[in-house]
Order: C-alpha cells, then sequence, then structure tokens
C-alpha cells in the first residue's frame, strides 16, 4: 500500500454533497449565536446596555464581561502546557482591536440575533492603539496591562514594553567572523499578513448531552486543545467536555486557534439549549488570526570560495493583540533556517514579538519558517550575486547534508535523512536553469527571468507532541484505526489507513476509519506542526504492528502450530511448515490435518467468546525525540512587462524531499496547494489596516488571493530520501511547501528588472516605481 496513488477513502462522499461538515450536524433548532464587536482598535467599555436587545422576541439572552467567568486562557492549539500566555477572556472591558468581542447574543434566529445586537448601546473610552509593530516596544500605550495576565513558563515577556516573547541564541562570536570575511552582505525585509482564506468559514454546534456534559462539534484542527480551551475558560472539569470533530473545510493553521467553539459553548452552559456559531467571511477575515507580519534583519558573511561563515538573523515579529502562537512562531523562524547552512563558524538570533492593537497573529503554514525563508534565501541570493556564483552553486556548497550537524545542535544530534542537494539539481533541469540564463529578452518591453531558493521545515515537535492509536480486528474480520490527528482536507485519514493496510497485508478498504471524538479516540495533539504523516503515522504502524503480532500468535495457537510457522494474509492467518532438505518437517502435530490457515473473520469470532477471551486489539504511542526536517528546492520563472511594472508568473518548479512518499497523489495536492499560497504571499495577499485600525481588506473583493489562471504552470516532483526514524521512512510536507515562493519570485523579478522588492507582496506599483528609481 505504501507509494500507491490510492484516492481518498472520502473523497466521493465529499466530492457528491454527502452531509460531513459542521453546520450539516447542527441541529435546527439550535440558538443562533452572533458577536457584537468593537469598532475601536483600542478602548475601555464604560458602560453596555442590553435592556432593549433582551426585550426582542426570540432572544434567548445577551451576555456582556459582566456575565463571564473571569478565568483567563489562551486560544492557542498548543499540547499542555501551553508556551502561549494565557491574556483572553471570554469578554472583557478592554477591547484591544477593531472586532474584539464585546457582547454575546443567543437568538432563535440569525434575522433575530442581528436585530437584538444592533440595539445594544456601548460608550467607549477611546484610547490610542499602537497599529505600527515597529513602533510597539516601549509605546506609551500598553496593550495588555491587566495583572492577572498569565504564563506557563518564562518566555521573554514584558508586557509593560509591549514585549510579548523573546528568543535569542548565539553561537560563536558573530562580529569577528564576519569581520572576517571577504564578503558580507545584508538587507531588511517585511513579509507581511496573510489571510488564511479557507473555503469554510469558522464555525461550532454545541449541546448538552443527557449527563450534563456540553458537546463542542468543531471544524477545528486541534479538537483535544479545543477541549482543554473550553474547559478552563468556562471553569468546567475537562471530563464535562466532548469535542466532535467533523470533516474540515480547510483551516492552514487558521483552525488551530479556537474562534467561536468557547462562545457556543457558554451559550449551552447558560441557556441548556444547543447553539451554534458561524463567522460570517468578514469575520472570518477580520476577527480570527493571520500570519504574523514580520520586521527581518540579516547580515550574511562569506569568504571568497562561497563557503558562508556568519549568519545574523535580527526578528521583529507583530503579534496583534493576543499572544497565541508569539514565542514558537518567533523561535521557528531561527529554528528552520538556520541548520540549512551548517559550515557557519557564528550564529546570531535575536527577536522580539510584540502586542499591537490589532487582529491577532497566530498558527499558518509555514508558521515562522515561510517568514525566516524569505529573508534569508533572499540575502544567499544576494551573496551569490555579489560573489559572482551561481546561487544553485553557492548553495551546494553549503547546504547541511545527511550524517552532518548544524553549529547550533545538541552535541550527537545528526541529520537523518536528506535529499536536498539532488532536489536542486532536479529542479535546475526541470526548469531549463542552464539552457536559459538568468535573465532573457521576450519582447520589446517583456523580460524573462529565473530566480531559486531553497527551505526546510520539521516534521512533529520533538520531545513534546505524542500521538496514540488503536487498531482492532472487529467482529467479523474487518479492521477499524482508531486516531485523534485530524484530516482538514489533506488526506490524513487515509495515508494512515494506507499505513496500517502495510502492516496488516491487506487493502484499505478493509479499514474504517474513526473521526476525532475526544471521547472515543486515542490522544493526538491535531493537524499542526506538520505531525500528521510522521508523528500519527508512527503511532498507527506501531499500533498495526501490534495487532498483527497478537493475531498472528492467536492464529499460531488456533492452529496448533509454532508461531514462527504463520504469516498474515488479507483474509487469514495460514500455516507455513519449515521446509528442510526439500521435505517438510512438522514440528507439532496439528489438530487437523487438511487445515492450512484460519480465516480473520473466523479468528475474530472466536477472539469475542467463551471465558477469558479478549477482542484483539493493538495500541501503540509515539513522540520522537528529532524532528526531521523535509526539504523542497523551489525554482520560478517570470515574465516582467518593463513598460508596466506587472509580473506574471509563467511556472513554478518545486522538488521535494518528504522521505519515501507515501501516496504520490495526496502529497503532489499538498506541494501545489502549498506553492499556490507561497504565489499568493508573494504576489497577491496584504492584508491591510486603516489608519483607525480597521482591516480594509475583510472581503475576497479586496483581499486577492490567486487564481488558476495567476498561479502559472506549477510543475511538482519528489527526491526520496529514507528518514530512519520515520513510519517507513517518512516525514512531513504539508508546511515546507509554502516556504519557496517568495525569495525564488522575488529574486526571478530582479533578475528581470533589477528590482529587488523586501516589503511583501510584489505589486506592479513596486516595481514600476523600483525601474523609476534605479532610473533616476
Amino acid at each position: 500500500m505504501i507509494g500507491q496513488k490510492i484516492a481518498k477513502i472520502d473523497g466521493m462522499a465529499l466530492a457528491t454533497g454527502k452531509p460531513a461538515y459542521t453546520d450539516d450536524l447542527a441541529d435546527s433548532n439550535a440558538l443562533v449565536v452572533k458577536i457584537l464587536r468593537s469598532p475601536h482598535a483600542f478602548a475601555r467599555i464604560k458602560s453596555i446596555d442590553t435592556s432593549r436587545a433582551e426585550k426582542v422576541e426570540g432572544v434567548e439572552g445577551v451576555f456582556t464581561y459582566k456575565d463571564v467567568p473571569k478565568a483567563r486562557f489562551t486560544l492557542a492549539g498548543q499540547s499542555n502546557p501551553e508556551p502561549s500566555p494565557y491574556d483572553h477572556l471570554i469578554l472583557e472591558d478592554l477591547v484591544r482591536y477593531v472586532g474584539d468581542e464585546v457582547a454575546i447574543i443567543a437568538a432563535v434566529d440569525e434575522k433575530t440575533a442581528v436585530k437584538a445586537m444592533n440595539l445594544i448601546k456601548v460608550e467607549y473610552e477611546i484610547l490610542k492603539p499602537v497599529l505600527n509593530f515597529e513602533e510597539a516596544i516601549d509605546n506609551p500605550s500598553v496593550v495588555h496591562p491587566e495583572e492577572d495576565l498569565h504564563l506557563n513558563f518564562e518566555i521573554g515577556m514584558e508586557k509593560s514594553k509591549n514585549i510579548v516573547a523573546t528568543d535569542i541564541q548565539v553561537v560563536g562570536d558573530i562580529e569577528k567572523e564576519l569581520s572576517e570575511c571577504d564578503v558580507v552582505v545584508e538587507g531588511v525585509y517585511y513579509p507581511q499578513a496573510q489571510a488564511h482564506a479557507m473555503m469554510e468559514t469558522y464555525r461550532a454546534y454545541t449541546y448538552m448531552d443527557p449527563h450534563g456534559r456540553i458537546v463542542v462539534v468543531s471544524s477545528t484542527q486541534v479538537p483535544f486543545h479545543v477541549r482543554r480551551h473550553v474547559a478552563r475558560a468556562l471553569e468546567l472539569p475537562a471530563s464535562k467536555v466532548r469535542v466532535v470533530k467533523p470533516r474540515i473545510g480547510g483551516g492552514f493553521g487558521g483552525k488551530q486557534t479556537s474562534a467561536g467553539d468557547i462562545f457556543a459553548a457558554f451559550v449551552t452552559l447558560k441557556t441548556g439549549k444547543s447553539a451554534k456559531i458561524i463567522y460570517t467571511r468578514q469575520e472570518t477575515f477580520a476577527c480570527t488570526t493571520s500570519r504574523h507580519a514580520m520586521r527581518l534583519k540579516v547580515r550574511m558573511g562569506a569568504n571568497c570560495e562561497g563557503i558562508i561563515r556568519a549568519l545574523d538573523l535580527e526578528v521583529l515579529s507583530d503579534t496583534g493583540a493576543y499572544g497565541e502562537h508569539s514565542s514558537t512562531v518567533l523561535g521557528c523562524v531561527g529554528h528552520y533556517t538556520l541548520p540549512l547552512y551548517n559550515k557557519t563558524r557564528a550564529i546570531r538570533f535575536v527577536g522580539h514579538a510584540v502586542y499591537t492593537n490589532k487582529m491577532p497573529a497566530g498558527a499558518f503554514r509555514g508558521y515562522g519558517a515561510t517568514q525566516g525563508t524569505f529573508a534569508v534565501e533572499s540575502t544567499v541570493n544576494k551573496l551569490a550575486r555579489k560573489l559572482g556564483m551561481d546561487p544553485t552553486e553557492l548553495r551546494l556548497k553549503n547546504i547541511i547534508r545527511e550524517g552532518e550537524k548544524a553549529l547550533h545542535w545538541e552535541d550527537g544530534q545528526r541529520l537523518g535523512s536528506s535529499a536536498l542537494d539532488r532536489c536542486i539539481l532536479k529542479g535546475k533541469e526541470m526548469i531549463g536553469w542552464d539552457e536559459k540564463g538568468l535573465r532573457r529578452q521576450a519582447g520589446p518591453h517583456k523580460v524573462r527571468a529565473l530566480g531559486m531558493a531553497v527551505t526546510m521545515q520539521g516534521s512533529g515537535i520533538a520531545h513534546i507532541d505524542t500521538a496514540s492509536a488503536e487498531v482492532r480486528l472487529n467482529d467479523v474480520g474487518g479492521y477499524v484505526l482508531m486516531h485523534g490527528a485530524t484530516d482538514n482536507g489533506m488526506g490524513a485519514d487515509t495515508i494512515l489507513a494506507q499505513m496500517a493496510a502495510e502492516v496488516l497485508e491487506t487493502e484499505v478498504d478493509n479499514i474504517i476509519v474513526h473521526s476525532v471524538d475526544t471521547d472515543l479516540s486515542p490522544f493526538d495533539p491535531g493537524a499542526y506542526a506538520s505531525s500528521g504523516t510522521y508523528v500519527s503515522g508512527s503511532a498507527v504502524m506501531k499500533a498495526a504492528e501490534d495487532l498483527k503480532a497478537k493475531i498472528l500468535e492467536f492464529g499460531a495457537k488456533y492452529l496448533e502450530v509454532p508461531i514462527e510457522e504463520v504469516e498474515l494474509t488479507s483474509k487469514a492467518v495460514r500455516w507455513i511448515p519449515k521446509q528442510e532438505s526439500g521435505t517438510i518437517e512438522k514440528s507439532k502435530t496439528v489438530r487437523n490435518s487438511e487445515r492450512k490457515e484460519v480465516s480473520l473473520s473466523e479468528l475474530a469470532e472466536q477472539s469475542v467468546l467463551g471465558i477469558g477471551k479478549s477482542q484483539l486489539v493493538g495500541q501503540a504511542t509515539f513522540g520522537s525525540p528529532v524532528s526531521p526536517p523535509p526539504y523542497v528546492a523551489g525554482f520560478a520563472e517570470v515574465e516582467v512587462d518593463q513598460e508596466t511594472g506587472k509580473v506574471d508568473l509563467l511556472q513554478f518548479v518545486a522538488v521535494a524531499d518528504c522521505g519515501t512518499v507515501i501516496n504520490p497523489n495526496l502529497a503532489r495536492i499538498q506541494v501545489e496547494g502549498g506553492i499556490a499560497q507561497g504565489i499568493g504571499m508573494a504576489l497577491y495577499e496584504d492584508v491591510k489596516y486603516d489608519e483607525q485600525g480597521r482591516m480594509q481588506s475583510d472581503s475576497f473583493m479586496q483581499y486577492k488571493i490567486p487564481t488558476r489562471r495567476d498561479v502559472g504552470k506549477i510543475r511538482v516532483a519528489f527526491e526520496e530520501s529514507y528518514e530512519p526514524t520515520g513510519p517507513f521512512g517518512a516525514k512531513s510536507v504539508g508546511e515546507v511547501v509554502a516556504n519557496t515562493p517568495a525569495p525564488a519570485i522575488t529574486e526571478a523579478v530582479y533578475n528581470a528588472v533589477g528590482v529587488r522588492v523586501t516589503h511583501l507582496p510584489i505589486t506592479p506599483e513596486k516595481v514600476f516605481m523600483g525601474m523609476l528609481q534605479k532610473k533616476n
């Protein structure tokens, strides 16, 4: 089953519109929950009058900060203890961005809820907001003045200075090494905030079960973490909360942050009635999370042979009004860039994440590596030009190789697998790097050019995230796979079934995959940190191996033969007698000389009958001390109009090393989707605010994501390595694929017209003005 192009097991049901998503499952009588939101970026509520709203027929309740629990929490879906600060309340008298929650309205339908919401009167004391993240540190306005903000451990917070987190890593003497380098280049880069733009907006449906427990049906990537968030926010024992994850219409990291679950659950707790909340598209854009906007300053030094000896990276990250994922995204900027080039003698990473009065930033595909890759790879391209070297050759000289270690890795940690060198060579060949040259004229005013970049990511979070799985032989001889991994469209259920099928010598059709229910599923951290294939997959593989051993043991006992003489087939346990000198040697007398095998259905039936027997179940838990990196080499070909500055992407080539490819079709789709998001970040997408902090790009009319016609020709290839710690040699592929488009396209534009855009996205205006300034 490994390496087979098996269709998604739920593909046909989804394509034909079978009820599968959160709103499909909601009770038709569920109360509709709406949120009154702040019109101000920073304000204190002086008074709030809900009397008129409460009198509207059909309104079940209107709730303000006076009515909710006062326990602070984080919405970041991360393993406990969360590194993100507990800086949220369900509702608070201090609102910190345009769109922050002011009141919760529950009514019999949406029309009634909206009518009541419009009747609420709020008087605000308007405060001066912090809107420029480069002015946040030591700003007179303190975004979080409260004294009850809680941290599970030290992350370098100085909230009186608006600093949420600080990260410093230093190895070697950076200034000394830079002074001794033959060539030093530097740059300042501004990757922008980016919206997730998933098809299904945020939503949750809640109800009270007969035992007084709250059930949350949520479109989430992290059901087990949502259970913890809801329990903490509502001051309930976690045993009183159950979370069910149906199908998800996209997440891309956005649904690693809880949005709406707590409000619906609060209404159900208060009224005893089922409730649902469905975010509008505007709320999804403006009242959830985005990618972290950043400023990155890079200094890089090399000798005249092109060996990179020093790398200095200074980062300022805009985490917005709340600090979910602030410290971890910041840390990943360095963690997923510094090890790429391991010939360095000194590295320095200094980073701060700061509060501002804008929508919070959160998890987004690439998780800091995207921003870091844009800055570091752009600088490597500058270095190549200054050295007069081919950018591919410069990278081949400097990249980390299998068996090597990075300067800042712990003693003994070595890279277990890498095919990045082969990815670079394959990508060069596919795009015609040597034949086309970096720049060529394509018409009177059109120029075509090439650019490239490389990147790495991780596979799960080392030493932290663990996943469990259970595979059982059911009473009719089939298999049931129970796991807690979250399939948010990428095909996790399918590849996990493939792994189980590979071990159990059967086909995917013989395996029932159960979606996540925190009451029934084994624990799993969820769909984030590129953990599905590596962490969850390893748990499934080991659980299947555990079950296989039990089936063989039971089958051998049933056939009355030694266990070493039986094998598992797709439908039976078969006796394979030992052969010596061409004759069969019976080590034991078989109970029935004609009985060569026992069917799985018979074994399954016997395993649950009689006294002292039990159903055959395999179980396993997996966590890893390492997070093996996947790699991608990305190559862009652009055409630039020298009269207008318009950039057209002609093709993008991505060659990925994700270890063993479990399902080539699903892996290819992952790569293509990530590349499309990276292209959007490079050329089109931009979360914009006006001078009062109101988001201007809160609909698809203003926020432009690339269509199929905008992404050019995307070509994908794989160069397999074998990761010894991964299931069947596999690593992750979900996030790493979003990282190379921005630096590769930026470099291609520079090679075309000599303009290097450092503030993403690359718009025609920026290119045209750059050409004009260059001319002048």
